[in-house]
């Protein structure tokens, strides 16, 4: 994009300055700090109105993110793991908001890891972000759930146990929109973050952050060394939103896939090395175990599936926002309580 498209502002007349938040207060080099300015890409050439999004996360390092975007934005801050909870109230009070959430590898696979399946099963229309770092940076740097076993840290030792493969937790699951993606490929980032905001459900994003303070040993899988080295691509991937005519032109036959989802907005997938299909459950299990078993940091699409109803439309929900009706709409009147308390004698 342009300068001076920047300059002039998207569609809804707001530049590039009114997504951004407050400065970063993290290391110098954080990967949180690329994925935050992603997520102000993202939902600048999106066109979104940040007072029409809420921001949620938990407790840790990614969970001080969402202050350094958005900053016209609502946010809420919870306690450690539970950021699902304060999500899933706020979202389904008012579903005329978007939510992101911020968590990280502690914060999710860990004291968190039930809130996070739940809301997964649950299917949330909202972006659900994993810096995923493998250590716990904001109180000095021990494993967490997802540090590769085997792992030594110069105050920890030698971590013992198997890691959890976030990406993988979400597909068993049920997520309906998976993706994995690193820090250090920001086009990436920006493109997954904008075909996220597109799906009609709960889409997770495992992203790769290195911690360039605790944990950024050149043969850790969690570093930016390591992830530069090992990252595999899926497909090279384009979000092409529903106002914008697509083209596919550039692309030989037969090595391109297209995915709508709900709003007309269209995911195109480039084949890179191998044939892959993102809305095959099993194939996605079997390309995450594959991956586990070679030490790749495959990235991109993991898998969506664009039609499934999401918890929204499990309700009878009212078009105005629950928190918006008047009291007369939401008691009900003394006749029918009275109707519910004789049932019950």
């Amino acid at each position: 994009m342009s300068d001076q498209l920047t300059q002039q502002g998207n569609a809804v007349g707001l530049t590039k300055a009114d997504y951004r938040g407050h400065a970063s207060t993290l290391c110098q080099g954080c990967g949180h700090n690329s994925i935050a300015s992603q997520i102000i890409a993202a939902c600048y050439e999106m066109n979104v109105v940040p007072e029409k999004v809420a921001k949620f996360s938990g407790i840790g390092c990614s969970s001080k993110s969402p202050t350094y975007f958005l900053n016209r934005s609502f946010g809420f801050n919870g306690v450690h793991g539970r950021m699902p909870s304060v999500a899933l109230g706020a979202l389904f009070a008012d579903t005329s908001v978007k939510g992101i959430g911020v968590s990280g590898d502690g914060d999710t696979a860990s004291i968190g890891m039930g809130q996070f399946k739940h809301l997964v099963r649950r299917n949330l229309p909202m972006v659900y972000i994993v810096e995923n770092n493998g250590v716990y940076g904001l109180t000095k740097g021990q494993f967490s759930a997802t540090a590769e076993k085997g792992l030594i840290l110069k105050r920890q030792g030698t971590n013992p146990y198997l890691p959890i493969d976030i990406a993988m937790e979400a597909l068993v699951s049920n997520a309906t929109f998976v993706a994995r993606s690193f820090a250090g490929d920001p086009k990436q980032v920006k493109e997954l973050i904008k075909a996220a905001l597109a799906h009609n459900g709960i889409a997770v994003l495992d992203i790769i952050s290195p911690c360039v303070t605790f944990h950024n040993q050149d043969d850790s899988m969690h570093s930016y060394t390591w992830g530069k080295q090992n990252e595999k691509q899926l497909h090279d991937i384009s979000f092409i939103p529903a106002r914008d005519e697509i083209t596919v032109e550039d692309f030989e036959e037969g090595t391109a896939r297209e995915v709508e989802l709900h709003d007309g907005s269209t995911i195109i997938l480039k084949k890179l090395d191998k044939d892959y299909d993102p809305t095959n459950r099993w194939e996605a299990m079997h390309m995450l175990e594959e991956a586990h078993k070679n030490n790749w940091l495959m990235t991109g699409l993991i898998f969506v599936d664009p039609e499934a109803p999401s918890m929204f439309d499990a309700y009878n929900l009212p078009d105005t926002p629950l928190n918006r009706l008047p009291v007369e709409k939401l008691r009900p009147p003394r006749e029918v309580l009275d109707q519910v308390n004789d049932a019950l004698h």
